[in-house]
């Protein structure tokens, strides 16, 4: 990291297919500039989440349209995904880097980075806890998937969400079933509630049950072996064969009695557990949908295949992928912030400093000076 000079804080454009958000918004990156940091943008990096190049530039950032020159001048790369390697290649000794880097998947990356002298932020590795909330931007991505997801049952859905009383006679409510009461499962409850549905829904950690029915769904109940299911981060663990045996039998029933089912259970660094079988999908009615919002992560239905719809006995499996870039400005938006407040721990004073004593640095900082220095990646995240 330079001294004597402006901290260059670069912004680079998204290369993923189908990626439309961008990691700093110009409101963020204005505050940047007036605490004394250089602000960097790719040009056209904020054209696909509404955020065209002018504002940027009123904001006080300089546009960059030399790709190579903004990752090899560049202090801090901010960004949303992990960019690719070719560009990963550029950047200098001492460079940081802040996205979503997802290390226990991708460790030739993690290997990449730590040879190269880079301090890696992962924006996946934030520790759930009171005073990381404002900076966690897996739960503010997660929150637009929850809410997405329910848009598509809905729209997938060929019957009405809401009761609807009318001369021709009286409709009955959707029934709605939400596996998995994380960040994206209860913000689908809550969104299909709004959209008038009845809803219920599962979760292996018998300590959301209360949260559930705050917001007006019914819990289902499998008794179960409690003392082991959550992390220490809030995360559902990995639940024993028995476990998951009980809990087919029992959903199986709820599942062939709901119109739209929405799963989102996800398990740290592994594959999503599958909960709806194959069988259970023959058993929905015609015309019911699954929406699988775990769909990158292998996916909760059996039947699932990311970026796909797949139809089986006349029931829809949608696979829906990156969920949080449909909504790519208020998504864009709520990353800026989180990655504003996570930086206030890293940039002090104009100089960008590593506190391995805070404990959010520490889990969140995943290679440092040529090593690995999260736990994240030195111990198994299930424990």
């Amino acid at each position: 990291m330079r001294t004597g000079a402006l901290v260059i804080i670069a912004i680079s454009k998204e290369v993923v297919k189908g990626e439309k958000r961008v990691s700093i918004t110009p409101d963020i990156a204005e505050k940047f500039v007036k605490s004394g940091y250089s602000v960097w943008v790719e040009q056209g990096a904020g054209d696909l989440a509404g955020y065209p190049d002018e504002l940027y530039s009123t904001s006080g950032a300089i546009l960059i349209q030399d790709r190579k020159k903004l990752f090899s001048e560049c202090d801090l790369l901010l960004g949303i995904h992990t960019p690719p390697k070719e560009d990963l290649l550029f950047l200098k000794k001492g460079a940081a880097l802040f996205c979503f880097l997802w290390p226990l998947q991708h460790p030739g990356t993690v290997d990449l980075l730590k040879n190269q002298g880079i301090t890696a932020v992962s924006m996946d590795a934030v520790p759930r806890i009171s005073r990381a909330q404002s900076m966690d931007a897996l739960s503010s991505m997660s929150n637009i998937s929850g809410y997405k997801a329910a848009l598509i049952g809905a729209m997938e859905l060929d019957r009405y969400l809401p009761m609807m009383m009318t001369a021709a006679g009286t409709i009955r409510p959707a029934k709605v079933l939400v596996l998995g009461a994380g960040v994206a499962g209860l913000q689908a409850i809550a969104t299909a509630k709004r959209l008038g549905a009845v809803v219920e829904s599962y979760d292996v950690r018998p300590a959301v049950k209360e949260q559930v029915e705050s917001l007006g769904a019914t819990f289902i109940d499998i008794p179960i072996d409690d003392t082991d299911t959550e992390t220490k981060g809030g995360y559902a663990k990995e639940v024993s064969e028995e476990t998951k045996k009980k809990q087919v039998e029992v959903l199986h029933s709820h599942v062939q009695k709901s119109d739209v089912v929405i799963t989102t259970a996800l398990i740290p660094g592994k594959k999503a557990p599958v909960l709806i079988t194959k069988t259970m999908v023959g058993d929905m009615k015609p015309g019911s949908v699954v929406v699988d919002i775990a769909a990158e992560q292998g996916g909760n239905c059996e039947l699932t295949k990311a970026g796909e719809t797949v139809f089986h006995n006349g029931v829809k499996v949608v696979g829906p992928v990156n969920l949080p870039s449909t909504v790519a400005q208020h998504a864009s938006q709520m990353y800026a912030k989180n990655m504003h407040t996570l930086l206030s721990l890293y940039l002090k004073e104009g100089s960008f400093v590593v506190n391995v004593s805070d404990q959010i640095v520490h889990e969140s900082t995943i290679t440092h000076a040529g090593e690995l220095l999260s736990p994240l990646v030195k111990k198994d995240p299930s424990s």
